[in-house]
């Protein structure tokens, strides 16, 4: 029997393939192996395990070329794992037997190499974990959403003393797959989140938490309707991310959705107090922030999206200039225009319109704003979008009623 000398693995940890690569057995390797398994991908590991740490950062060559060049039945695994074709999982499958054998199975099957995978292994810890996993997204394609979350809750109860980071991993993919469920319960979801976190707790550094708070927020902020309550547990869970180290320079990506999502969490808050106003400056200040991630060259899509935000939160910020304000949201608008054109977008282009012209209308530049709303209008009848349409309109009775007031009084002078 084939079985692994070596427990616990990291296995699962790390993104494909290294989510299902071995190690073998190294003398005084156990603070590296600890390492691994809080998820310290730059962790300094014995030689033997090079090949595991190439493979974790995304360069499957040099994984290869660090692999033993021995013939033993973990490097053929290992091997095919990296380069996974038919042929060779025809080769090694008649001569693996056990734990390996099992894992082969699971490999070949999120690989392609096979069609199908059992729904019971004779595995145990988190080698049980990662091949539940696997035999959860099959149910997903099924789409058998509560059998895939009946696995990977059991898969998260397998491996929480071996691979706490892993059962964290597992218990925020259950959330996911519950929210995509008609009538999911975001308090059960929620809840999910908040025991993977606790999970993670162990691994300083790992992007895990950060992101599972991401996920946090966003539930309670897609379910709040409205409630501050709801809006004040994830602004919260939001600032809790931010103050865990995620930076600009570390995790731009991250970092940025995070301060986009806090902007809109603070613009979304009722304003039950006067105190409250402060929060459309925090919002501004959020969005500025992402802003230094979403660059117009780079991602010129979120940098669309968070630039409409900042410059509709400027429409509406509490100031003493806000002339400032509104000259400065229909600049950026401006520059909107120019990644959702007509062409790529005509409806999101007229919702830009319809934004921008509305600060013109505060500005009283009146022309403009109805030259804008005549063609957003247009835009949002051709495609059947009416509540945008009749937005448009109403705006455009309004500055017509606006220039009949300042009409009248100047007719009466005469």
């Amino acid at each position: 029997m084939h079985e692994i000398e070596l427990r616990p693995q990291p296995a699962g940890i790390f993104a494909l393939p290294a989510a299902h690569l071995i190690l073998p057995p190294v003398a005084d390797a156990s603070e590296a192996l600890q390492a691994l398994l809080r998820g310290d991908g730059a962790a300094d590991v014995p030689s033997q395990w090079q090949f595991f740490v190439a493979a974790a950062r995304g360069d499957v060559q040099r994984a290869c070329e660090l692999l033993p060049t021995d013939d033993q039945p973990l490097t053929r695994y290992n091997r095919f794992v990296l380069q996974p074709t038919a042929q060779c999982y025809d080769e090694v499958k008649a001569e693996l037997t056990g734990a390996l054998a099992a894992l082969l199975e699971v490999a070949a099957y999120c690989a392609g190499v096979v069609d199908a995978i059992a729904d019971e292994f004779q595995l145990d810890g988190e080698l049980l974990a990662v091949a539940l996993a696997a035999a959860a997204a099959a149910d997903l394609e099924r789409q058998q959403h509560a059998a895939a979350m009946d696995k990977l809750r059991q898969a998260a109860d397998a491996c929480r003393a071996p691979s706490p980071l892993l059962a964290a991993l597992l218990l925020g993919e259950c959330a996911d797959v519950l929210l995509q469920t008609p009538d999911a319960s975001p308090a059960a979801a929620a809840q999910l989140y908040r025991e993977a976190m606790q999970l993670a707790d162990g691994c300083p550094g790992s992007l895990v938490r950060a992101e599972l708070w991401m996920k946090l927020g966003m539930v309670y902020q897609n379910s709040a309707n409205g409630q501050r309550g709801a809006l004040l547990e994830a602004v919260s869970v939001y600032q809790a991310a931010l103050h865990g180290g995620i930076t600009a320079a570390e995790q731009p990506e991250l970092f940025a959705q995070l301060q986009n999502n806090l902007g809109l969490a603070y613009l979304s808050m009722p304003a039950v107090e006067s105190s409250s106003q402060l929060r459309t400056g925090v919002a501004i200040q959020s969005f500025r922030h992402a802003l230094t991630v979403y660059e117009k060259e780079t991602h010129p899509d979120m940098w669309a999206s968070v630039s409409m935000n900042l410059a509709n939160a400027l429409q509406y910020a509490p100031s003493s200039h806000p002339q400032d304000n509104l000259i400065q949201a229909v600049e950026i608008y401006e520059d909107v225009l120019q990644v959702r054109s007509r062409a790529r977008d005509p409806v999101a282009y007229a919702l830009v319109l319809l934004n921008q012209a509305n600060a013109l209308a505060h500005l009283g530049v009146f022309k403009p704003a109805l030259e804008k709303l005549a063609e957003a209008y247009k835009l949002f009848h051709w495609y059947d979008h009416v509540e945008q349409a009749d937005a448009a309109q109403q705006l455009v009775d309004q500055i017509n009623q606006r220039l009949s007031d300042v009409r009248q009084p100047a007719a009466s002078a005469r």
